[in-house]
């Protein structure tokens, strides 16, 4: 992954990773990490301007006093875009950073031209005895890997990890705790503002995701106006890894 820089925001310093040139591309991350160095970005990069922020609390970062929501997160990045005068950007978030990217998109659309979620939690369209998302905190983890991955071997494998992988690993799940466990993965008003949308949207689904299914990426697409919905077979919960080609395709055509 490329060497962020260091945007100064109100209240945070805030790491963000910058490639590629042409059209903005504003990518927000889930709870994996980063995922700018990733091949997917290396073709998006050919032609756009890749804008990769780093959540705060992720890789090892400090997450200030006053931030401990998607609220907080939603208002750093009005903040950056502001400080960037990012215009007709193309907002991409992956799953929690799809979460983001819906709050953002509700709040204003004003330096935005399209939104993309791929696999994003965020709302609850189920009653409140359903899981409509998986629990990642309580599912053992090869059970996890066997909901979230259509092919086992594309899933990370803790024991062929370094120490210091596995330190910013459990860093990282420590920052998804921080920022979606209480009300677990949603905020119960979402979905009844998702009707604010005003630009085109695209939900890219993996057919394979267990984590939230793609009949909770077509009940998102309903709350959304005009929103399409394109399911990727042979992919989890990670679409952008697991099928790069048919990802990069759907997305790019999708912009032009």
């Amino acid at each position: 992954m490329s060497t962020p820089t260091t945007i100064k925001l109100p209240g945070v310093d805030l790491p963000v990773v910058r490639r590629g040139k042409g059209r903005p591309m504003l990518l927000l991350h889930g709870g994996g990490g980063p995922v700018v160095g990733l091949p997917f970005a290396d073709r998006l990069a050919e032609r756009f301007e890749l804008i990769a922020p780093i959540h705060p609390g992720f890789m090892g970062t400090k997450v200030p006093e006053h931030v401990d929501s998607i609220d907080d997160l939603k208002f750093i990045y009005l903040d950056m875009m502001d400080a960037l005068d990012l215009r007709d950007a193309v907002v991409v978030g992956f799953s929690m950073g799809g979460w983001v990217a819906a709050e953002l998109a509700v709040m204003t659309t004003a330096r935005m031209a399209r939104l993309v979620l791929v696999d994003a939690v965020g709302i609850k369209p189920g009653g409140r005895e359903d899981r409509d998302i998986a629990d990642v905190f309580g599912t053992p983890a090869d059970k996890l890997a066997r909901i979230m991955w259509h092919n086992l071997a594309n899933a990370p494998k803790p024991a062929e990890m370094s120490d210091q992988a596995l330190a910013m690993m459990a860093s990282n799940r420590e920052a998804l705790g921080i920022y979606t466990w209480q009300p677990y993965m949603h905020n119960p008003k979402l979905k009844h503002r998702l009707h604010r949308i005003g630009v085109p949207t695209l939900l890219l689904w993996g057919e394979s995701d267990g984590l939230v299914t793609p009949a909770y990426g077509e009940a998102y697409r309903k709350l959304i106006p005009g929103a399409q919905l394109v399911v990727i077979p042979e992919a989890g919960h990670a679409p952008h890894i697991e099928q790069t080609d048919a990802f990069v395709r759907h997305l790019v055509s999708f912009v032009s």
